[in-house]
């Protein structure tokens, strides 16, 4: 996973000690003695998360958090403060200033790599969104970072917790702050946060007879669920079921005895990052609907390829990041016309388009390239990763039969797809393209229905 990690303390022997360590997990590190400098390096350089300590002279790591985050231009950045303060009070006072969590020193290798890594991975995600709504140009940030209003509504939380007791006490805890519903049975609790409307599931560890983490699991991967924040609460001792939460995609934690304010304070920061992102996809639909969206298929279109294609380009390459791409076409899809009519041959695209976005992240860009051409761009992806994810899509068109409508018949349809990716002399846009097209010839060439890379 390549980030760039900004480090800021005015020890030099604590500044070696992360660097050390990040760096052998291959993260590129960068360095702060004080605030002026963190605030300078973050203005000027691309940094994915902040690893800020505390007591700093002339400006404290509270102030270089508040100043951080009141700046739209840096209030994405996940900020962990790494402090030696263990004072209940100390957590508060950085989570209100925006922090997005906290390290004790001395710190945990596996907790510090672990927490970097789930923050760099919704960086990740908050990059995108924001370099789409930069395309499109007409996205006001400021406005979405500055939105108390949705902060203010009494959040709606769901809750899952087999000891009734403990529901108890933490329903307790925030009565009259938000509207909790408690839910004993773990698999209920589960179609409650996929049917629901709650802005926040917490999940708490210590069922007899079921793995709080297989919850976890499945709501990252239902739609209606993908983005709802996370929160898992544990025991101090359960280290490894924390760990295990964070890489499958949990946004916070807090573990027993539960703080009341720091609980209050985890969940309004997890609920200003769900507005924010919120505010981002709406503003999108919004603005580039008819602009850069195919209206069959609800993708988006070739013209915004080639507008958004360029800056993922750049990017991977400024960042020595993996990036790939697959482009693919509707096996015999002309005989879908000629059979079935046009109007058969709509019902088919659009459901390819549905199955499509079933089988790729939320970061990845999929479009209607022309006809029944499609490619998806996948940042941060390197080529043995993006045709496992290509040979998982051309699986998920074969399966099953594509429904034509009422009074038709359904019909079987395969993809052809053709992989290609950034590879180390890789020199424009047009190369990458032209090497995913030359693998999609290759495919058809060799029967159809499956995957080539262009490695092949």
């Amino acid at each position: 996973m390549t980030a760039r990690i900004l480090v800021v303390d005015d020890v030099p022997a604590n500044i070696l000690l992360l660097q050390t360590r990040l760096s052998a997990e291959y993260f590129d590190v960068v360095t702060a003695e004080n605030g002026l400098q963190a605030l300078k390096a973050c203005a000027e350089q691309a940094i994915d998360v902040v690893l800020l300590d505390i007591m700093m002279p002339d400006m404290d790591g509270y102030e270089v958090c508040e100043r951080l985050k009141a700046d739209p231009e840096t209030a994405h950045i996940p900020v962990v403060m790494v402090t030696a303060l263990d004072q209940q009070s100390d957590r508060v006072r950085g989570l209100r200033a925006g922090a997005d969590d906290f390290l004790t020193k001395p710190v945990d290798t596996m907790q510090l790599l672990t927490r970097v890594k789930s923050l760099v991975r919704l960086k990740n995600l908050s990059d995108e969104l924001r370099l789409r709504a930069a395309t499109s140009r007409t996205i006001a940030i400021t406005t979405l970072l500055t939105g108390a209003e949705e902060a203010a509504r009494q959040p709606s939380i769901l809750l899952i917790d087999e000891r009734e007791g403990s529901a108890a006490c933490l329903s307790a805890s925030l009565e009259g702050w938000a509207t909790i519903k408690h839910q004993s049975d773990p698999q209920t609790g589960f179609f409650d946060a996929v049917e629901g409307q709650c802005d926040l599931v917490m999940v708490a560890t210590g069922f007899k007879n079921y793995d709080p983490l297989r919850i976890i699991a499945q709501l990252r991967s239902i739609e209606r669920t993908r983005f709802t924040p996370l929160m898992l609460i544990a025991n101090p001792e359960e280290t490894d079921v924390v760990t295990r939460a964070l890489e499958l995609g949990v946004n916070d934690y807090v573990t027993r005895p539960v703080e009341p304010q720091e609980l209050k304070a985890r969940i309004t920061t997890q609920l200003k990052r769900k507005h924010f992102h919120e505010g981002l996809r709406a503003s999108l639909t919004e603005t580039l609907q008819l602009a850069i969206t195919d209206p069959l298929t609800g993708l988006h279109n070739r013209r915004y390829l080639e507008g958004h294609l360029q800056t993922l380009f750049d990017r991977a390459v400024k960042r020595g990041a993996p990036l790939s791409l697959m482009m693919m076409d509707l096996d015999f899809f002309k005989q879908v016309n000629d059979r079935h009519g046009h109007d058969g041959g709509d019902a088919v695209l659009r459901e390819f388009a549905q199955r499509l976005r079933r089988n790729v992240r939320g970061m990845d860009l999929a479009c209607r390239y022309g006809g029944e051409e499609f490619i998806i761009i996948m940042p941060e992806t390197d080529q043995r990763t993006a045709r496992q994810v290509a040979e998982r899509l051309r699986a998920a068109i074969e399966a099953s039969p594509f429904p034509l409508g009422p009074g038709k018949p359904d019909i079987d349809v395969t993809v052809s797809i053709g992989v290609s990716s950034l590879g180390e002399e890789q020199e424009t846009t047009n190369s990458l393209l032209k090497r995913a097209d030359m693998a999609l010839y290759s495919a058809k060439e060799n029967g159809r229905n499956r995957v080539i890379d262009d490695a092949a």
